[in-house]
């Protein structure tokens, strides 16, 4: 939920609060995001959607649009340790453009991180790693920080 809210709304609800949010745009219809399989069991998350449902981004000094374009946005990515490396990544930026496109979108947007070490936790790659990104087809349009492109696919 964290790039749904706002920081102190998201603080104020951690935990089950922001569990019971999730839930409750699922029950709304809403999709959040795509999930990865290998067989039955879940190997990887992808939250995305139109970036005007994400004020986060609208707030934030590098990763503020770069232009009014009606984008989707790709705001989170997990893949399950045991998974990594197998190029689950691309397959699920594959997937949730597949979406997007499905729903109407014409141009997805990706806020990864361009780590400078190779030994960066994986928890601070959490809107994924800039290569997966460019290995799915996407491209760099802006860059307001060292680590963080923003990158998009036409779809």
């Amino acid at each position: 939920m964290t790039p749904r809210l706002t920081r102190s709304d998201y603080e104020a609800n951690k935990g089950a609060g922001n569990k019971r949010a999730m839930r409750a745009l699922v029950d709304a219809g809403e999709t959040p995001g795509v999930i990865a399989f290998d067989g039955e069991a879940p190997v990887a998350w992808c939250s995305l959607g139109p970036r005007s449902g994400f004020g986060s981004l609208a707030r934030s000094r590098i990763l503020k649009p770069v232009d009014d374009r009606e984008v989707w946005s790709i705001v989170c990515l997990f893949v399950a340790k045991a998974a990594r490396r197998k190029g689950v990544s691309i397959k699920i930026i594959d997937a949730a453009c597949d979406y997007a496109a499905l729903r109407g979108a014409t141009c997805m947007e990706g806020y990864p991180v361009e780590p400078k070490k190779d030994d960066m936790p994986p928890v601070f790659a959490y809107t994924g790693i800039a290569s997966a990104y460019l290995a799915a087809g996407f491209h760099e349009v802006a860059r307001r920080s060292e680590t963080r492109p923003i990158m998009r696919r036409e779809l």
